[in-house]
C-alpha cells in the first residue's frame, strides 16, 4: 500500500458524515426494527431484550453491508484509504518487537517496514491532529536513520510490501 497525501479537510468532512450517518442509521434502524417486532410479537413479561438485540444486530449488519458496497465510491476514497492504512500499520505494530530486533541486526526488510510504519503513522497523526507524540516519532525516526546509514541503506516507504512481514 502506497502512502499518499490526503486532503485533510475533505477527509475530516467525509469521515464525520460517515460517522454521523452510521450513528443515525443505527439509532433509527434498530429502534424501527425492534419496535416493529415488539408490536408484532409482544411479550407478556415485558422483556423485549431479544427484539432490541435483533434490531441492533440487523441494523449493524445492514450498515456494514452498505459501507462495504459503497467503499469504492468517490465520497469514501479518503475514509477507506485511512482505514486500510490503519490496518496495515496494525500488522506492523503486532510485530514491532521482532522488527526492531531484526533492524538492529541490519535486516533491510525490517528497516523498510519500520520506515513505512513511521511515515504512515506521521501521515495519520497529522490527519487526526494527534501531534502530541510526534516528538517520540521523530526520535524513533532518527534512530532508524542512524541504522540505515550504518548499514548503507536507502529506505523508501513506497518500496514497502506487506508480504515482507511474514518472515518476522
Amino acid at each position: 500500500m502506497q502512502l499518499i497525501e490526503i486532503n485533510k479537510a475533505r477527509y475530516r468532512r467525509h469521515l464525520n458524515l460517515v460517522i454521523v450517518g452510521c450513528i443515525a442509521g443505527l439509532a433509527v434502524g434498530s429502534l424501527t426494527i425492534s419496535q416493529g417486532l415488539i408490536a408484532l410479537f409482544p411479550d407478556d413479561s415485558g422483556s423485549h431484550f431479544h427484539w432490541n438485540l435483533l434490531g441492533v444486530v440487523v441494523t449493524s449488519l445492514t450498515l456494514g453491508w452498505l459501507l462495504n458496497k459503497y467503499r469504492t465510491h468517490d465520497f469514501m476514497t479518503e475514509v477507506v484509504y485511512v482505514w486500510e492504512l490503519k490496518q496495515a500499520l496494525n500488522k506492523i505494530n503486532r510485530k514491532m518487537r521482532k522488527l526492531k530486533a531484526a533492524a538492529e541486526q541490519g535486516n533491510a526488510n525490517a528497516l523498510l517496514a519500520l520506515q513505512y510504519s513511521y511515515a504512515g503513522s506521521r501521515l495519520l497523526w497529522q490527519l487526526d491532529d494527534n501531534t502530541i507524540i510526534m516528538d517520540d516519532l521523530a526520535i524513533e525516526q532518527a534512530k532508524l536513520d542512524v541504522l540505515a546509514a550504518q548499514y548503507n541503506l536507502t529506505l523508501d516507504p513506497n518500496d514497502y510490501d506487506a508480504r515482507i512481514l511474514k518472515q518476522f
